[in-house]
């Protein structure tokens, strides 16, 4: 009888003898870890590297950093070269055409005439020359701040038309008659019962457009995209 009850208790079963066998991953080395099927594999292997990669939490940071470089760039490139557009102008606008007549370029609809402009762009609030020197040299400041944070190419021209047209009209508040902070800025472009004007100024407007239109399209400087 005992002999009997002892071949009965016996796991004769692949099912019973499985029961005595170690876990998966029961025994595994540290560093190691093992499947569903027991298989060890070292741990931080594909598996985890396939799902470092799919959270990009460190592929933002190290391809963000160029792209803003490369925004700033742009900017700086576009400012420079509105700026140098609008020296340029002027200088041989006061060189060639201050007190002489106009030019005409499309009859009466567009001429060239030189005009010292004491007020802000298009001849308004002559008056508050100074007080459009401090606000041009404010804009400056704050481009210039906003810059660190700018992932955006169309801000990026944006900005730039603005930082170059603000320069050009700084220049001229800055160093022409009749002194510092209160120079009168060279206006030549004199289109048909429209205000007479600079490059800078077109730079300044240009700006401002593009700037309203990236807004309603909800496109922030840092280069996201918010719908309200």
């Amino acid at each position: 009888m005992a002999e009997a009850e002892r071949i009965i208790g016996t796991p004769d079963t692949p099912d019973a003898a499985g029961n005595g066998r170690e876990g998966p991953g029961e025994d595994a080395a540290p560093g190691e870890r093992a499947d569903s099927e027991g298989t060890r594999a070292p741990a931080g292997g594909s598996g985890d590297a396939a799902a470092a990669g799919a959270s990009g939490t460190d592929e933002p940071t190290a391809a963000g950093r160029p792209r803003g470089k490369r925004r700033i760039a742009v900017l700086f490139a576009v400012a420079s070269f509105a700026y140098a557009l609008d020296l340029i102008s002027k200088m041989i606008v006061v060189a060639k055409l201050e007190h002489h007549p106009p030019i005409e370029i499309i009859g009466d609809w567009l001429k060239f005439e030189a005009i010292r402009n004491a007020g802000a762009a298009f001849g308004f609030g002559e008056a508050f020359t100074v007080i459009f020197t401090m606000i041009a040299a404010a804009v400056i400041v704050v481009i210039a701040r906003l810059a660190r944070k700018l992932y955006s190419l169309p801000w990026a021209i944006a900005l730039g038309l603005l930082l170059g047209g603000a320069l050009g009209n700084l220049t001229d508040r800055i160093f022409r008659a009749p002194g510092v902070f209160e120079g009168a800025v060279v206006d030549f472009i004199a289109p048909k019962h429209f205000a007479v004007f600079n490059l800078a100024d077109s730079a300044i407007v240009c700006g401002g457009i593009l700037i309203v239109l990236l807004s309603f399209k909800g496109l922030d400087p840092d280069g996201t995209v918010h719908k309200d």
